[in-house]
Order: structure tokens, then C-alpha cells, then sequence
């Protein structure tokens, strides 16, 4: 089987809900953006919006944020655990992790960890059996300005990670975006403590990653939920074998030896004839998360400049990706000024084969996130060049 470039980008798209028009369940208008991601990455970050509000508005529009945040914390659904980075996950799909649990737990052996911080980690079992989720700082013993060497962190935080990493404890919400940790019994159901053996797991989670990326590498299969590359190639051999994931070829998508890629298509996945959406994309979303995947199908060079200097940054501080008719198109550097009620555009860029209309759908798609966001206007600072006007309206 043999893909264009174009197809495989929309064969993508298709597979990670953008459908080209906003189409919101009235109950749950986030379950579409749920049910293809498998997986929505968690990060702290809030200087425009937390990253896992932004998935379900690139896809499917304006929703209510606090509703996504019951779903995630309170229905029961969904639990957190390491399946990128830190991650949203079914909570039906915790023990596909059990392999990484026990790598956690084997590695902390090894780097002394568990023997460093056993008292304290006997304390932390100890205080959540007795007394429920808890925050890290009720926990704590310790002074609040004592801390150890990674991290930064206090013992107490040490050992709740350790804890949550071996799938001990989980976040059974957040207050202020903290964790209330709980020992995983006290909160998930018993389906979910329950172990499925490596090479099994595994391939459950390399056919999830090709579903939600329709057609990828297998660098992009494997990078979907951090597996290791001996034990993706494991998995795509025997779900190629099964008839579940197809071989296919895509055009220019090459080795620097020129050869070309190896890559496959999921079986279910649709190759449309026609998909060219426009969303502002988070920078942890999965279209973007993977850099090598990003250049390859979108010839779009991105990094995160939230760690780089401000002397030496270039595009910004914390741009997220722009998306005009199926193309990554520019980058855009966003800040929400909530005290006076704007969206501020920090910097706004274009990629050199931007389309000509990349200026207008930025400004019709900032001024839904500014609405969405519950801010007035929307103020560009006239850095970068993507020319946008000085000040418009969100949208009504």
C-alpha cells in the first residue's frame, strides 16, 4: 500500500478527531477528543490555558472546561498515570501499565531511592490508610524549606512520586492543580488494580497508538506511550501478523540513507479524500508532541521555549502551533491578560509556505479561544511575521 504525503497527513487528522467542523455532543461534548487521544497529557503550564483543555477546543470548539475537569477527576472514568508524560488515561486501560509499574520499581532498587526514602515512604502508606487523600503538604513532617537533592522536592513529595510512579498511590483529584493523593485501592475499582503480563500490554497499547495516529513509523508508534523500540517492534510484528496494523509506504517520508521509512497503517483507519481544519494546537498535543513526526509529515520544526532563556528564545515563550487548512501554517505566542479581560498575542509567526489566509483564520481562531476563555479582546504586540491586527473583538 502506497500513500501520497497529503494522504497520509489526512489519514492522521482523520484519526485524531479533527473533523473539519466542530461537532459537540451536548452531554459530553468532549468524549469525540477523548475517545481518539487515548491519552491527554497533563501540564502545568496555564499562562493562556492548562495543556489538556486545549485538544478538546482544536477539535470540536468552545466547551465549558469545568465539565471536562468533573469528567476527568469525578466520573469515575479516568485516572492519571506516566502513559506519555503525565496523562489522562481510561481508567479501564491502568493495568496495560503494570510493565511500567515494576520498571519503576525495579529502577528505584537500583538508584537507591526505595532504600533512601523507605521510612518515609512507610510514613506516606501509613498516613493515607488512616486517614484518605491527601495533599503533599499535609502530609509533610518535614520543614517546608528542607529539601533533597531531585527536584528540589521535599522527602514527603520524593516518596508520594516514588509511590505514584509503582502505581501505589494515585491523584484522586487536584485542588489548585496539586495532586490529593490516595492508595490506589481506596479510590480506582478492582478492574483497574488488576495486571496484564508485558508482551500482552503492550500490544494493546501499540494498537491504541495506531488508531489515534492512523498511520505512523515505528518511532511514532513507540513514542505514543514511551515504549521501549525492541518491545514496539515485538508488538507491530505480531499485530502486522494479525492483520490488525497494514504496511505501508509514504512518499517522503525517507532514512538519511535515502531508503524509505517503514511505517504502518491501522486496519480501521480512513484515508480521507478531502480534510483541511484550522485549530490552534496545544504544544503537548499529540499532532505536535512527537518533534521527528511533526517534521516528517508536516515539514514543521517545533520546539517548547518555556526552558530557553528569554535572550535566546525565538519564537516565544510559549507558542502554540498554528493549523490552517490541514497544514501546520505558523506559531503563535499566547498569553491570557484575565485582570484585563484580553487574549494578548505575544509574538505571531508564519511559516515560510504559509497560505495566503493564514492572517484571517488566525484572527477568527483567537477570537473563539479569547471568548472561549471568557476574555473581551484580543491585543497583538506586532512582534514576529504573521501581521495581525493591533486589537479586535473575541467572538460573539
Amino acid at each position: 500500500m502506497t500513500l501520497s504525503a497529503a494522504e497520509a497527513r489526512r489519514t492522521a487528522l482523520a484519526a485524531q478527531g479533527f473533523s473539519g467542523a466542530p461537532r459537540l455532543r451536548a452531554r459530553r461534548p468532549f468524549d469525540p477528543a477523548l475517545e481518539r487521544l487515548h491519552v491527554l497529557q497533563i501540564d502545568s503550564v496555564n499562562v493562556f490555558a492548562r495543556s489538556h483543555y486545549l485538544p478538546v477546543f482544536s477539535r470540536h470548539g468552545a466547551y465549558d472546561s469545568d465539565r471536562l475537569d468533573r469528567h476527568l477527576w469525578g466520573s469515575g472514568e479516568f485516572t492519571e498515570y506516566w502513559a506519555h508524560e503525565a496523562a489522562f488515561i481510561p481508567v479501564g486501560d491502568r493495568p496495560l501499565f503494570a510493565w511500567r509499574m515494576d520498571d519503576f520499581r525495579a529502577r528505584h532498587t537500583r538508584d537507591g531511592r526505595a532504600d533512601a526514602l523507605a521510612g518515609t515512604i512507610a510514613h506516606v502508606r501509613e498516613r493515607l490508610a488512616a486517614d484518605g487523600p491527601q495533599l503533599v503538604r499535609e502530609l509533610e513532617e518535614e520543614p517546608r524549606g528542607r529539601r533533597g537533592p531531585w527536584w528540589d522536592w521535599s522527602d514527603t513529595k520524593r516518596a508520594v512520586e516514588v509511590l505514584f510512579a509503582r502505581g501505589e498511590v494515585v491523584a484522586a483529584t487536584r485542588e489548585g492543580f496539586q495532586r490529593r493523593y490516595a492508595l490506589a485501592e481506596q479510590v480506582l475499582p478492582e478492574h483497574a488494580l488488576a495486571r496484564v503480563p508485558r508482551a500482552e500490554a503492550q500490544r494493546a497499547l501499540v494498537e491504541r497508538a495506531a488508531r489515534s495516529l492512523g498511520v505512523g513509523t515505528l518511532a511514532d508508534l513507540a513514542d505514543y506511550h514511551r515504549l521501549p523500540s525492541a518491545d514496539t517492534r515485538a508488538a507491530v510484528r505480531d499485530l502486522e501478523e494479525a492483520g490488525v496494523l497494514v504496511p505501508v509506504r509514504v512518499a517522503g517520508w525517507e532514512r538519511t540513507n535515502g531508503r524509505s521509512e517503514s511505517a504502518w497503517i491501522h486496519r480501521d483507519a480512513r484515508v480521507p479524500a478531502r480534510l483541511a481544519p484550522d485549530a490552534l494546537l496545544t504544544p503537548f498535543d499529540p499532532v505536535v508532541w512527537f518533534r521527528p513526526r511533526a517534521e516528517r509529515m508536516f515539514d514543521f520544526h517545533y520546539r517548547i521555549e518555556i526552558y530557553t532563556p528569554k535572550e535566546q528564545r525565538r519564537f516565544g515563550y510559549y507558542c502554540l502551533p498554528l493549523m490552517v487548512g490541514g497544514r501546520l501554517a505558523g506559531r503563535i505566542d499566547l498569553k491570557a491578560n484575565r485582570t484585563g479581560r484580553e487574549l494578548l498575542v505575544q509574538a505571531a509567526w508564519r511559516e515560510d509556505r504559509a497560505p495566503d489566509r493564514t492572517a484571517e483564520i488566525a484572527v477568527g481562531l483567537l477570537a473563539r479561544a479569547a471568548a472561549w476563555q471568557g476574555l473581551e479582546t484580543v491585543r497583538a504586540a506586532g512582534a514576529g511575521n504573521l501581521v495581525l491586527p493591533e486589537r479586535f473583538p473575541a467572538a460573539a
